[in-house]
């Protein structure tokens, strides 16, 4: 029971006690609880950043690479383009933007590890970096830090994904498979058009164990 300050008997009993007495809780006035949601979703924006720092890293090494070879700087001009798109999407947190990501960065990821040696070659070169402290092919060396990128973009759009509260498998799964054929179509055109010669990576990715 709660005396307040009017009814009789709330000052004797206060006079009465030698010490101050706690207020039971049930008379505090009530505290305003912080409702979990509006913490800051630390898991969507960890996504954000792997993504954003994955397609940043990505494309630098695209710049790079074309700037040691002139002859694939149209093909990287517009590949990265894909990451820019990703990137954009995925900052407004827009499920195109995880679907784009996944398929353009899971592609490379396949890509070098079934279909080109580039990744492993400069795994090697890395190794002999590190051994002899001589870097003979910087620009194989690149594929190192562009395939982590890649997965930095990969892990990024899933985490991501799985924050978007509207989610649909049924539906999502199809537009997945747009995006995946959408971005494999604009590589192998971006391929077409100025680097005919990596046509070729589209057959081997389809048949690994073929030369």
């Amino acid at each position: 029971m709660c005396l307040t300050e009017g009814e009789p008997g709330a000052q004797a009993l206060r006079s009465s006690a030698p010490h101050p007495t706690a207020i039971p809780r049930n008379c505090q006035q009530s505290e305003t609880l912080v409702h979990p949601s509006s913490y800051p979703d630390v898991v969507t924006q960890a996504s954000e950043w792997l993504i954003v720092a994955g397609g940043c890293v990505f494309i630098s090494m695209l710049g790079l690479s074309a700037y040691w070879e002139p002859g694939i700087r149209w093909l990287h001009f517009f590949q990265a383009w894909m990451y820019v798109a990703t990137i954009v999407l995925a900052r407004r947190r827009n499920r195109w933007g995880y679907f784009i990501g996944f398929s353009a960065a899971g592609l490379w990821i396949y890509a070098n590890l079934f279909a080109t040696t580039f990744f492993f070659n400069g795994l090697q070169q890395l190794s002999r970096w590190l051994h002899t402290g001589r870097l003979e092919r910087a620009d194989l060396l690149i594929e190192v830090p562009a395939w982590f990128s890649n997965l930095l973009v990969v892990i990024g759009c899933v985490c991501g994904y799985f924050q978007v509260s509207t989610r649909s498998p049924l539906r999502d799964s199809g537009r997945l498979l747009v995006s995946f054929a959408l971005t494999t179509g604009f590589f192998a055109l971006d391929m077409a058009l100025f680097q005919p010669r990596y046509l070729g990576l589209f057959r081997r990715m389809l048949h690994p164990h073929l030369p």
